[in-house]
């Protein structure tokens, strides 16, 4: 860059910053006043800007306060200030840099949670690459799907999962963390790099950041893009959601890969300038983490569902906890958890919904009256509004975020999707695809997917594409799944099943099918339960999930003929944890 480009970009740099500070600032100010927040917010108009050059560099000058903590059962306790993240982050830049990685490459990132997936984020956002975020769950072809359709250069992954990708072929970097393997670049080199990095230009606030794989109703995972601001700024949303506040001691309890993970883990409590917590483990214990959130001093938590009911079953008044601030997020939060947190902690867990496809949209927020089964009002910045059968405004249908202008914190569009993108933001609307009732007093009540798509242990699953994997079975001639209600993942995955006609209905053609789907599927698709039975239909052929929906909602129901569930067999006992 030129001398002139430096000074121009300085400017840019400086005019990007303050309007994120200001928008940042007005947030905080209002931190406990909704109305006022709601009615006067306005995203900060950007041009220019780089999130971790302007904003988290700017911050962590000289800056000591801890930015990242993790508490690992299997390893040291480790502690980073913002300062040290900054340099850091640098020499991942120039790592990353010097293995090829160029502006606007694709980078898959397959890591749990470690420090160097905090530094990879921050890292790529200075450089300009996209990060394709992966789960350490995915199967060999959903990390092929990753590198075909995602078109992604270059791969960094943890030693013991580089052999998913032997047999994967393709021109692509390989990087390795926590280890040396012949044909992977070890990342512990990063750190012999220069703690100083430069740019190689400006970066535009609609350039693209990250690219995420989010199931839909076809078999095939959508490609959602997003950019510069509609993360990174968009995400001073659920900061204020959360309620974070620059000296709070922040956990979300989430898994890297997917976009709950980049919201409340790296975004919401770094726009706040708060410490991110974390806690590792091998297998999730209510009480181990209840103890360490109460030994660390952690303030601000945010789980899903799941981990709430688990945490209920706890004496919670047992353990001396510093929290201020509880949320919830990925399915509505069953209201006798709510009573129960509260009449220990005397705290309310406040629900939100959000999607991958954009940022916190409906919450209730600090010091906001909470209504028992209710996710909330809008959030500052997005006007939301439910449409009817026919497109109009309505107090029942489906959940829209009018965009005409479009909120910066929406996504791009789907990558190579047209046609879905224009669905999606149909008349001037961005439309959910999620269905809710709104009362009087403009309070949300969320009724459930307008498709099929459900969630698991906050997990998004797909009923198609568990179904394209369950009818390559040999015995299988047709399957629906539908969510089956469960008292600790709120629903699991459940098929009914019509076999081929030379299979009979047995226990051991269940456990055939159960064996068979943990072999093609990652372990939070699992199917967890069976039925053999005739498939509804309509008069066109279509499967009528509907009605199979509606047989697992009924209340107190007893297993029905030809029914078995995973914990009916020994032998799969570490597929039912």
């Amino acid at each position: 860059m030129t001398v002139s480009h430096i000074e121009t970009a300085g400017v840019h740099q400086r005019e990007g910053l303050k309007a994120f500070l200001a928008a940042r600032e007005f947030l905080f100010r209002h931190r406990e006043d909704y109305e006022t927040a709601y009615r006067d917010f306005r995203w900060p108009q950007l041009d220019r800007f780089n999130w971790a050059l302007d904003y988290f560099d700017t911050f962590a000058r000289g800056n000591n306060k801890p930015a990242l903590w993790i508490v690992d059962e299997n390893g040291p306790e480790v502690k980073l200030t913002f300062a040290e993240m900054s340099q850091r982050s640098n020499q991942v830049a120039n790592f990353l840099r010097k293995q090829g990685v160029r502006r606007g490459d694709r980078l898959i990132v397959q890591l749990p949670n470690l420090v160097a997936i905090w530094e990879i984020m921050l890292a790529a956002l200075k450089l300009g690459a996209i990060v394709i975020p992966a789960a350490t769950l995915l199967t060999v072809a959903d990390l092929r799907d990753r590198l075909d359709r995602g078109k992604a250069r270059h791969v960094i992954t943890l030693s013991g999962l580089t052999e998913k990708f032997a047999s994967l072929g393709g021109d692509y970097t390989r990087i390795l963390v926590g280890g040396t393997e012949p044909g992977w670049t070890a990342y512990a080199q990063a750190y012999e790099e220069s703690p100083d990095f430069i740019p190689d230009g400006e970066t535009n606030a609609t350039d693209p950041f990250m690219l995420y794989f989010t199931s839909g109703t076809t078999a095939l995972p959508k490609l959602v893009l997003h950019t510069h601001q509609s993360y990174p700024v968009g995400h001073l949303a659920t900061m204020y959601w959360i309620g974070i506040r620059p000296d709070d001691i922040h956990l979300n309890i989430s898994t890297p890969g997917w976009a709950k993970h980049a919201w409340s883990s790296f975004f919401a409590p770094w726009n706040a300038g708060a410490t991110i917590f974390v806690h590792n483990y091998d297998r999730f214990s209510a009480k181990r983490t209840l103890e360490v959130v109460a030994r660390c001093g952690v303030t601000t938590m945010c789980a899903p569902p799941t981990v709430w009911r688990l945490c209920i079953l706890e004496d919670l008044k047992s353990f001396p906890v510093q929290l201020k601030e509880l949320a919830s997020a990925g399915e509505p939060l069953n209201p006798e958890v709510i009573e129960r947190v509260r009449a220990a902690w005397n705290i309310t867990i406040r629900d939100g919904f959000g999607q991958t496809e954009n940022v916190l949209l409906l919450g209730n927020f600090p010091r906001q009256t909470v209504k028992p089964g209710a996710v909330g009002k809008p959030s500052p910045g997005h006007r939301v509004v439910l449409l009817d059968a026919e497109g109009n405004e309505s107090d029942d249908g489906e959940i829209a975020v009018k965009s005409d202008p479009k909120p910066i914190s929406l996504m791009v569009g789907y990558v190579d999707d047209e046609e879905r993108t224009a669905q999606s933001f149909a008349g001037g609307y961005y439309r959910t695809g999620d269905v809710a009732h709104r009362d009087a007093d403009g309070y949300f009540t969320y009724i459930g997917r307008a498709d099929d798509v459900f969630k698991s242990s906050d997990y998004r699953l797909s009923p198609f594409e568990l179904e394209s994997a369950l009818i390559e079975y040999e015995c299988v001639a047709e399957a629906a799944v539908v969510p089956s209600p469960d008292a600790i993942r709120w629903h699991v995955p459940k098929a009914f099943i019509m076999l081929k006609p030379s299979f009979q209905p047995s226990a051991e053609v269940a456990l055939g099918i159960f064996k068979f789907i943990r072999a093609r599927l990652g372990p939070y698709k699992r199917i967890r339960r069976i039925e053999f039975s005739e498939l509804p239909k309509t008069i066109s052929g279509k499967i009528r999930r509907v009605q199979l929906r509606g047989i697992e909602l009924q209340p107190s129901r007893d297993r029905r003929p030809g029914e078995y569930w995973e914990e009916d067999f020994p032998e799969l006992r570490d597929a039912t944890r």
